[in-house]
């Protein structure tokens, strides 16, 4: 057989057509599934590259999907976004992309980069990851009409019709967190949470609030917030414990501040306090991302749908880079997948 495999190498093997083999690497979805395997596994048996410059060239497109990675802040919650963008990676090859990673200090420069990407490399679109209120990298884009999605809702006024995006529902997973907590016998539940202002942490701590109304538990003067980091999670949970001897368990926005509480609620003196009118109920703690921190020091933490997460990112671009569907989602057809979290229990609660 020649060095250089064809795919017309790949169509004489396989028993079918060129346009079939043609159809199994562009678009897969037309092809029957029999037929998909079989063209695959003369693929990996012959050895076949596509040319992807040729491909370029045919079809004007660059098979390229970029996103930003971010700096590891304190070797948990960067997890989050690990996982995500292997997820990510998978799914776009399964569908004939390739993932382009860049980096960005701040909005700014992430539209800066937009530029220079797409001057360099011509990505056919971006997944977006830290929305958040008034967004100026989701408006960039949609006024140059670049195909993208954001994994995290676009938070703000008309938020679900502006684009397509993926979310995990953070007010279902904290609302399920402390009904657990609730059904423990815990009553005076706390809440670790961040400033106002971020739409993920708000979107939590409603849930949180949610559930206690629920049960018929005030809210009020049962959370503390602060910045997303272990130490302040220890000292927002000392702080809400010391003013408040009758706080049992704690919700937490992440798992950054859950493992601060977990130091806090460890301590002497409070993880069984002698004044407690349930000495045997200790003070429960749980998380958010279910990372392998949590896993390590025993935190039960609420976990994201992570791969599934990244597999609707890729089939909602993908849709918009084939034709099928519009950059900008509309009020009647909303492009949008909301997946929840699922509660992993241990040791903390």
């Amino acid at each position: 057989m020649a060095d250089k495999v064809t795919i017309a190498d790949v169509a004489r093997v396989a028993g079918v057509s060129r346009q079939t083999v043609s159809n199994v690497l562009n678009t897969p979805d037309v092809v029957r599934e029999e037929t998909r395997r079989r063209v695959l596994d003369v693929v990996g048996e012959l050895g076949y590259r596509v040319n992807r410059a040729a491909r370029q060239m045919r079809t004007g497109r660059s098979q390229l999907i970029a996103i930003r990675i971010d700096p590891d802040r304190d070797g948990i919650n960067g997890s989050v976004l690990d996982r995500f963008l292997h997820g990510l990676t998978d799914s776009a090859a399964r569908a004939g992309y390739r993932v382009l990673l860049y980096t960005a200090d701040d909005d700014r420069s992430e539209v800066a980069t937009f530029e220079d990407l797409l001057g360099a490399y011509e990505p056919d679109g971006f997944v977006l990851t830290g929305t958040h209120h008034r967004d100026p990298r989701a408006s960039w884009l949609l006024d140059k009409g670049v195909p993208f999605v954001t994994f995290g809702r676009p938070w703000g006024e008309e938020a679900t019709t502006r684009h397509p995006w993926v979310d995990v529902d953070g007010s279902a997973g904290t609302a399920a967190a402390t009904r657990h907590l609730l059904d423990a016998g815990h009553t005076h539940i706390g809440f670790l949470g961040w400033p106002a202002g971020s739409g993920v942490g708000d979107d939590r701590r409603a849930g949180w609030v949610r559930a206690l109304a629920g049960a018929g538990v005030d809210p009020t003067g049962l959370s503390r917030a602060t910045s997303d980091a272990v130490a302040d999670g220890e000292a927002a949970a000392r702080d809400l414990i010391d003013s408040d001897p009758g706080v049992t368990a704690l919700v937490c926005v992440s798992d950054s501040l859950a493992v601060g509480a977990l130091h806090a609620a460890r301590s002497p003196g409070l993880a069984w306090r002698e004044e407690d009118t349930r000495p045997d109920l200790p003070i429960a703690v749980i998380g958010f991302d279910d990372t392998p921190v949590a896993k390590a020091v025993g935190l039960t933490s609420l976990s994201q749908p992570l791969k599934e997460a990244a597999a609707n990112c890729v089939t909602l671009l993908a849709r918009i880079l084939e034709g099928t569907e519009t950059a900008r989602a509309s009020a009647a057809s909303p492009a949008h997948v909301l997946l929840e979290p699922s509660l992993v229990i241990r040791q903390s609660a």
